[in-house]
C-alpha cells in the first residue's frame, strides 16, 4: 500500500474524531441551530413539497419527453428569425427546470450546431435562472415582489447579456454564420395545440393548488382564493380527459385513479393535501404502466424528483443550521449577515453577486438559503442580485463554459451577469426597500 495514501487516511480519522470530540452539544447557538434546521426543514414538507414540487417535477418531466431538442435548436439557430431567436432563448427558463450544471448539454449542443453566440448565452443564462419550479416557490416562499423581480429580471438580463455578447464578439459571428450547416427539422408527435392543452392543465393545477389567501378579504383574488380546490379539480378532471383523448390511456384507468382522490375530497374536506397526494399518486400509478410516451413521462418525472428533492432537504437542512428561520437565529449571528448585505449598498450588491457567481445551487435550494439570509438582515437588492447571479452560474459551470466558448467569452460572460445582477439588484432595492 502507498504510505501516501495511508497518511491521508489517518489525517481524515484524526479530523472526524477531534471534529466529534469537540462537537459543541450544550452549547445554546449551536443546540437552537440544530432545532432550526429541523423546524425550517419539517416546515418545507408540510407546505411546498406535495403541493407545489411534485406537480412541477410532473412539468419538468414532460418538458423532457414532450419538447423535442431539434425544435429548441430550430428557433434558436442563426437561421431565425433574430427577434424569435432572443424572445425563445428568454423564456425557455420558463418552462425548464435545470441548474446551472444541467443546462451545459443543451447549450454546447445548441452552440455547436450553429446558434449564433447571442441566443446561446441567452439561453444559457434564462435556462438555470428562471423556471416553473423557482418562479412559483420563490414567489410563494420570498414574497410576490422578489418573485414577480426575479422572472422579469432573468428575462431581461439573458436578452441584455446575449445581445452584448454578440456586439462584443460580431466579427467572430459573421464569420460563423457565414458557414454555419442547416438545422435539423424536428419531428412532430402531434398537433402543437394538443401540447400546448396538455401543459397549460398540468401549470393551472400547479398554480391554483398553491393561490395564497391575499390580505384583502374583499377583493377578486380572496374570491378566487375561496374556489382555488374547485378550479384544481375541474383542471384535474380536464387533464385526466386530455390523456384518454389524446394520449390513449384507458377511461376505466383513470376512472379508477380518480375514484379514491374524490372520496377522500368528501371524507377530509379541511385537508385537501390528502386527497391531492393520493390523485397525484394514482396518476403516477397509471401512466407508470402505460407503455410509450406516459410511461417515459413518468420516469423522466422520477428523474427530477430523485435529483432535485434530496439536494433541496439538504439544502434546507444546511440553511436552517447556519441562518435559522426567518426571525430567528441559526449559528451565523444576524449582525454579520446585516454587515456584508444588508441595506442596497453597491458594496452590498456586488458581493451578493459575486459571491452567488461562484457558488453552487442545485435548483430550488437558493429560495430556502435566501429565506434564510432576509430573516438575518439581507437587504432585498442584495437578495435579488444573488438570485439573478446565483442559479444562472457557479464555479464547476464556468470551467465547462470555458472549454465550450474559450477563456474570452466564459470571462466576458461571468462579468457581464456579475454586473447586470448588481445594478438589478440596486435599483430593485431602491424601489422596495
Amino acid at each position: 500500500m502507498s504510505l501516501k495514501k495511508e497518511w491521508q487516511a489517518f489525517l481524515v480519522i484524526v479530523a472526524v474524531f477531534l471534529a466529534c470530540f469537540y462537537l459543541p452539544i450544550g452549547a445554546s447557538r449551536f443546540d437552537n441551530a440544530v432545532l432550526e434546521a429541523f423546524y425550517l426543514v419539517k416546515w418545507y414538507a408540510r407546505e411546498h413539497v406535495i403541493l407545489c414540487l411534485i406537480p412541477a417535477f410532473f412539468i419538468a418531466g414532460a418538458i423532457g419527453v414532450f419538447v423535442s431538442q431539434a425544435s429548441v435548436m430550430k428557433y434558436l439557430g442563426a437561421r431565425a428569425n433574430k427577434v424569435l431567436a432572443y424572445g425563445v432563448a428568454s423564456v425557455s427558463g420558463s418552462i425548464l427546470a435545470v441548474c446551472s450544471c444541467t443546462v451545459l448539454p443543451l447549450f454546447a449542443g445548441i452552440y455547436k450546431m450553429g446558434a449564433g453566440l447571442g441566443p446561446a448565452c441567452t439561453f444559457l443564462y434564462s435556462g438555470p435562472a428562471i423556471n416553473v419550479l423557482a418562479i412559483i416557490l420563490t414567489a410563494r416562499v420570498l414574497g410576490i415582489e422578489i418573485g414577480v423581480a426575479r422572472a422579469v429580471g432573468a428575462v431581461g438580463l439573458s436578452v441584455v447579456i446575449g445581445l452584448a455578447m454578440h456586439f462584443i464578439f460580431r466579427k467572430e459571428e459573421i464569420a460563423k454564420a457565414e458557414a454555419q450547416a442547416l438545422m435539423p427539422e424536428p419531428v412532430v408527435a402531434r398537433p402543437l395545440g394538443q401540447n400546448v392543452v396538455y401543459f397549460a392543465l398540468m401549470v393551472a393545477v400547479l398554480v391554483f393548488a398553491n393561490w395564497g389567501k391575499p390580505g384583502d378579504g374583499t377583493s377578486f383574488w380572496q374570491a378566487v382564493y375561496s374556489v382555488k380546490w374547485t378550479i384544481t379539480a375541474v383542471a384535474a378532471a380536464l387533464f385526466a380527459v386530455v390523456l384518454i383523448a389524446w394520449f390513449h390511456v384507458p377511461y376505466w384507468k383513470m376512472v379508477l385513479a380518480g375514484i379514491p382522490p374524490a372520496a377522500l375530497a368528501f371524507i377530509f374536506p379541511t385537508i385537501p393535501i390528502i386527497p391531492f397526494a393520493v390523485g397525484v399518486l394514482g396518476l403516477a400509478v397509471v401512466a407508470g404502466n402505460q407503455e410509450g410516451e406516459m410511461q417515459n413521462w413518468v420516469e423522466a418525472t422520477w428523474g427530477f424528483a430523485k435529483q432535485i428533492l434530496p439536494l433541496l432537504l439538504i439544502g434546507i437542512l444546511v440553511s436552517g443550521v447556519f441562518l435559522g428561520r426567518p426571525g430567528k437565529e441559526g449559528l451565523i449571528p444576524s449582525e454579520w449577515v446585516s454587515h456584508l448585505v444588508g441595506g442596497n449598498s453597491v458594496w452590498a450588491n456586488l458581493f451578493a453577486s459575486v459571491t452567488g457567481a461562484f457558488m453552487y445551487f442545485a435548483t430550488l435550494t437558493e429560495v430556502p438559503i435566501l429565506q434564510g439570509l432576509i430573516g438575518s438582515g439581507m437587504g432585498k437588492g442584495p437578495a435579488l442580485a444573488l438570485l439573478l447571479a446565483g442559479p444562472a452560474l457557479s464555479l464547476p459551470s464556468m470551467l465547462v463554459i470555458r472549454s465550450i466558448i474559450g477563456t474570452r467569452k466564459t470571462v466576458v460572460f461571468v462579468g457581464l451577469v456579475i454586473i447586470m445582477a448588481t445594478v438589478s439588484g440596486l435599483i430593485f432595492g431602491n424601489l422596495f426597500p
